[in-house]
């Protein structure tokens, strides 16, 4: 694409995409863009609290050992594999048949009823920690499903919108904002609602509160996505010649090479976050000795984004979201490694370098979500028509990094040799599980974040995006 201009790039061998383009979307209704963005508010809680909270639940209030814990939150989420694509597709139908995918938004607001029944244990199962695993599990199983309804029609909205290279970026620049809220609402309260982990009931209350914020801005975003794409009736795309959920994905994978390295370094992108996340309350309580410093922690990691993400925005204008991406994966490694100094350091190093990755966690997010339109538009003209696959495939892998993540630190756990401990109980922890949490949360992190800095290397599609007339 030409940047001055905002013209698709297309695909060697592929057509352009004969589509027109208004450039860099500023003339997308502003009332419209932001009731759209809104809708992430309650996404950013629930990608947030279970990602945060969960696997700790498990260990440290129902006594659930660090391997079944990590088991516990794996296996649900090997099911979205499989459920995201399938979902993408369905999208994909109700848009050609209907010209909407407002069915599915509508039915992914029943989310908030099997969050809160995430945490509400029943007293005799949460006396058995393995029928308590079970529990979690298999809600997380209906949570998950609810979400992917919700989440993937959502952000196939940006792709469907006909805009141009930096218009794309300047929607989920709206979006992630607002999904920095919702990630601070759920990061911050969170931890407060359910204090120590010292009983079922306060975390139950905390997923009733947060529940009800969730609900409440998925309607919101509901009316954003249906001003920014009114319903134009059947769009006369045919998706069924596509073939099965599974087969859409083999073949967009291996149709799309730029999607194909993104999607391969958003996974261990992914993955790096949701470890982090898992390991925030490890981290505060056993390292720095602060069990509610969580919170602060948490704030300082999320809270960066809603400054950053307008410069990134701006920065990427000039440099191209590639180099941007780059400098965030390579600063958030340096900044993981930073927090091995714990407490000895004092506090103000813990915070300062969580402060760097919140700063990169707003890149992380902004431009990899902004270029997965762009290869879906650069391939051909007919591939939006199935941008729900697209979308089920790169929310299933944002999915399995959120599954890896935690279940990684759970195994660090478990080699280290944590004990884990039921509602009120006082373990002490050998020295082999405090070096388990403390590698697990800074080294472990900056290898994986490393290795998705030499993935999206290989990524060529910015380049001739923003290649000068």
């Amino acid at each position: 694409m030409n940047a001055a201009t905002g013209s698709e790039a297309p695909l060697p061998g592929r057509p352009a995409p004969a589509v027109p383009d208004p450039g860099d979307g500023a003339d997308v209704p502003r009332p419209a863009l932001v009731r759209y963005a809104l809708g992430s508010a309650g996404m950013g809680v629930y990608v947030t609290v279970p990602g945060l909270l969960l696997l700790y639940f498990l260990t440290d209030t129902l006594g659930v050992t660090p391997w079944l814990a990590g088991l516990a939150l794996l296996v649900p989420k090997a099911v979205d594999i499989v459920l995201h694509p399938f979902v993408g597709s369905l999208s994909d139908r109700e848009r050609a048949r209907r010209g909407t995918r407002l069915r599915l938004l509508t039915a992914g607001c029943a989310l908030a009823p099997a969050f809160v029944a995430l945490f509400a244990v029943p007293g005799p199962v949460a006396d058995r920690p393995w029928a308590a695993a079970l529990w979690v599990a298999g809600w997380f199983v209906v949570a998950n499903a609810l979400f992917a309804a919700y989440q993937v029609p959502y952000l196939a909205t940006p792709t469907d919108m006909e805009i141009g290279y930096h218009g794309r970026t300047r929607v989920l620049s709206f979006r992630m904002v607002v999904l920095t809220v919702g990630i601070l609402v759920g990061g911050a309260l969170a931890p407060l609602l359910a204090g120590e982990g010292d009983s079922v009931g306060r975390y139950v209350v905390m997923a009733l509160v947060l529940g009800a914020f969730t609900v409440v801005f998925q309607y919101v975003g509901i009316g954003g996505v249906r001003d920014l794409l009114p319903a134009q009736g059947p769009t006369g795309k045919t998706v069924d010649r596509h073939g099965p959920a599974l087969a859409q994905v083999r073949d967009v994978l291996r149709r799309n090479r730029p999607f194909r390295v993104l999607v391969s370094c958003y996974l261990l992108v992914s993955t790096t976050t949701h470890l982090v996340l898992a390991g925030l309350p490890y981290y505060a309580r056993h390292e720095l000795d602060r069990p509610g410093f969580t919170t602060v922690l948490m704030a300082a990691f999320v809270a960066p984004a809603l400054l950053t993400t307008p410069l990134w925005f701006r920065l990427s204008r000039s440099w191209g979201k590639q180099r941007c991406l780059l400098l965030c994966q390579g600063f958030f490694a340096a900044g993981a490694l930073g927090l091995a100094a714990g407490k000895a350091a004092g506090l103000v190093v813990p915070v300062l370098c969580t402060l760097v990755l919140g700063v990169c966690f707003a890149g992380l997010q902004l431009f990899p979500f902004s270029m997965v339109p762009d290869t879906v538009r650069a391939a051909d003209g007919d591939e939006t028509g199935r941008t729900g696959a697209y979308t089920g495939v790169w929310t299933a892998t944002e999915a399995t990094g959120a599954a890896a993540g935690p279940y990684l630190y759970s195994a660090a756990l478990a080699l280290g040799g944590y004990a884990a401990a039921r509602a009120g109980e006082e373990v002490t922890q050998s020295g082999g599980a405090h070096t388990a949490i403390l590698l697990g949360f800074t080294l472990l992190p900056a290898l994986l974040m490393a290795a998705a800095l030499a993935v999206q290397s290989r990524y060529r599609l910015d380049a001739r995006f923003t290649a000068p007339r």
